[in-house]
């Protein structure tokens, strides 16, 4: 009985721990996310080339993290508590469409051009921008129900 109780807990703190590293990630996504949309004040240390191929890298990288650390742990039965298991079910399908939209401009960006780059790339961040916005949201629902 003890034994399981501390199963749990290390369970329930490497969970916390996968969830703060998640929101950290995505902190410095969407930093980052600002500064190749150009949306903050400071002058960009780097190549807009640059920051795009570390936004592709940086933006993967924290999709992964949300599905194979956070969100896998669902879909393989490991979690237990139901009302996680149904707010997964709900958030999934929605928060796939903002990782297609991730991964879509990774392969598209991932050695950026010139041209793209003053043709293309404003109109696709938004477009990311918004999917992102909403995986965030979406994030914050399944993380809200994990934590409580």
């Amino acid at each position: 009985m003890a034994n399981d109780k501390v199963v749990k807990l290390k369970e329930r703190n490497q969970t916390n721990h996968l969830i703060e590293e998640l929101l950290q990630e995505r902190k410095q996504v969407w930093s980052l996310y600002c500064e190749v949309a150009g949306l903050g004040d400071a002058k960009p240390k780097k190549s807009k080339a640059q920051l795009v191929e570390d936004f592709c890298q940086l933006s993967i990288d924290y999709i992964s993290l949300g599905h194979f650390g956070v969100y896998q742990r669902i879909l393989n039965g490991s979690e237990r508590r139901k009302a996680i298991i149904k707010a997964a079910e709900r958030i999934y399908p929605d928060l796939s469409k903002a990782t297609e939209a991730v991964l879509d401009f990774n392969d598209k960006y991932q050695t950026p051009t010139a041209e793209m780059i003053s043709n293309e790339l404003s109109t696709d961040l938004s477009t990311l921008g918004e999917q992102l916005a909403n995986r965030i949201e979406l994030e914050d629902q399944l993380l809200g129900e994990m934590l409580a």
